[in-house]
């Protein structure tokens, strides 16, 4: 899922150059480093291997990347909203897979994911209603969840509504 994301990200960033694209591409990439460390250590094999970009051995997540990529590539708006909505299933994901586990490494490196995909949720909703115009509604997330990891509305204390406070969506 965070090779998904940072491809994703990539491909996005190379066809509308907004740098958040980019920059969260390069969080993903830390992300799965992250994983790695935990998957060699408990002696499992690394699913993404060195596959290029938008390469998967798992049908479902190549069928999934080429759909979601279809559709953001519609339009900047369209390819925010592809984001966000895979920063919110990796957020329920990662939710999921905490409460599976009693192990003190994995569930670090999970509450850093989790923390990271809020940071970019908030980064790309915001970056959404800037570009729309609208406020931004949970796609995958209900919306009191939403509401509770984003803060009140989605959005950061203080900042205003519309996504256009002081904030940079970091």
């Amino acid at each position: 899922e965070e090779k998904l994301a940072r491809d994703l990200y990539l491909a996005f960033y190379e066809q509308f150059g907004t740098p958040a694209f980019r920059n969260i591409a390069a969080a993903e990439q830390r992300h799965m480093a992250s994983v790695l460390v935990l998957m060699d250590r408990y002696g499992l094999n690394d699913p993404a291997g060195n596959s290029g970009p938008g390469l998967f051995a798992d049908p479902e997540l190549a069928t999934l990347y080429e759909q979601l990529l279809a559709q953001g590539s519609a339009s900047l708006s369209e390819a925010l909203r592809v984001a966000a909505a895979v920063e919110e299933i990796d957020i329920l994901d990662l939710q999921e897979s905490l409460a599976r586990t009693d192990k003190v490494d994995i569930s670090r490196v999970y509450q850093n994911l989790l923390a990271g995909s809020v940071n970019h949720l908030r980064a790309y909703s915001s970056l959404w209603e800037r570009q729309t115009g609208q406020e931004y509604a949970a796609q995958h997330l209900d919306a009191g969840a939403y509401e509770e990891l984003l803060g009140e509305n989605g959005r950061r204390p203080g900042q205003r509504r519309g996504g256009r406070g002081a904030g940079r969506g970091r």
